[in-house]
């Protein structure tokens, strides 16, 4: 029964489907006079709900296409917001680095940070900078704001950086007046005082007030005079009789940096105070 069903069924079909087909010939066929009065009627009767319908589709895709170009160019503009201010901040930090190498007309190598110190690791990164380009061992390496650290690995192109916060790192200092003089170490090696240097030596006659900034004195040859260390923030501690070790807010945080300059040769000033006063950074 289900056999024949469908077997009549279909034939159904394709009857209504030739009539359809012998319907649309006839109306073809018919002059001009009375095909269009006939299509006009057929078209505001029968099949006026199709065509509304269709129209209401149109509408629809169209607003979807409109929907989704707006969508796109929101997204586009939250992305671009996102990145301007990085952007800006990036193009300040280049333009302070050629400031600096301006002002030191010679003796500098500019370079990138290829390997970005993390929180978690602080103390060294590679910078695309080395031999080919005249960098050496112990060369002092800054940015427009102070001492980042000293070079301690070259290779033919790139040079490994030993930031402030290493164990290992010292340099001499003194007071931004030349008033006290002391040698500079990390103040701790884990935890919230890795991020801050101490000043040591300090005679214990010798006070040194909180906002004092310091600077790298040059004894030894190693660093040249000048350079921005940090600044005073209060005592660590003290040797009753003897001497005070001050805390140091560094001047830079390796983790800040993207691109340093590398001091090559001796400087064509020999005292760097001013060089970097110049971008306003230090007293």
């Amino acid at each position: 029964m289900a056999l024949g069903a469908d077997r009549y069924a279909s034939r159904g079909d394709t009857l209504v489907f030739l009539g359809c087909v012998l319907l649309s010939v006839a109306a073809m066929s018919l002059p001009a006079r009375i095909r269009d009065p006939l299509a006009r009627g057929l078209r505001q009767t029968v099949l006026a709900p199709f065509l509304a319908l269709q129209q209401q589709i149109e509408r629809l895709s169209a607003s979807l296409a409109r929907y989704d170009a707006v969508v796109s160019q929101r997204d586009s503009a939250a992305l671009a917001a996102t990145f301007l201010p990085e952007l800006r901040g990036e193009n300040a930090r280049l333009r302070s680095l050629l400031g600096l190498g301006t002002r030191l007309s010679s003796g500098y190598v500019p370079a990138e940070v290829l390997q970005a110190p993390e929180p978690s690791s602080p103390l060294t990164f590679l910078v695309s900078a080395g031999k080919q380009q005249g960098v050496k061992p112990l060369s002092a390496v800054v940015s427009p704001d102070g001492l980042v650290g000293v070079v301690s690995t070259v290779d033919a192109k790139t040079s490994v950086v030993v930031s402030w916060a290493h164990p290992e790192f010292r340099a001499s200092a003194m007071a931004a007046d030349g008033s006290v003089y002391g040698i500079v170490a990390p103040h701790g090696t884990d935890g919230p005082r890795v991020w801050l240097l101490e000043l040591q030596g300090v005679a214990y006659r010798q006070l040194v007030a909180n906002g004092t900034a310091i600077l790298t004195s040059g004894l030894g040859g190693v660093l040249p005079r000048g350079i921005p260390i940090g600044t005073v923030v209060g005592v660590a501690g003290e040797a009753e009789g003897w001497e005070r070790t001050y805390v140091i807010r560094p001047a830079v945080h390796p983790a800040a940096v993207t691109h340093v300059m590398i001091l090559t040769g001796t400087p064509a000033r020999g005292d760097l105070r001013s060089v970097f006063q110049s971008s306003g950074e230090t007293p």
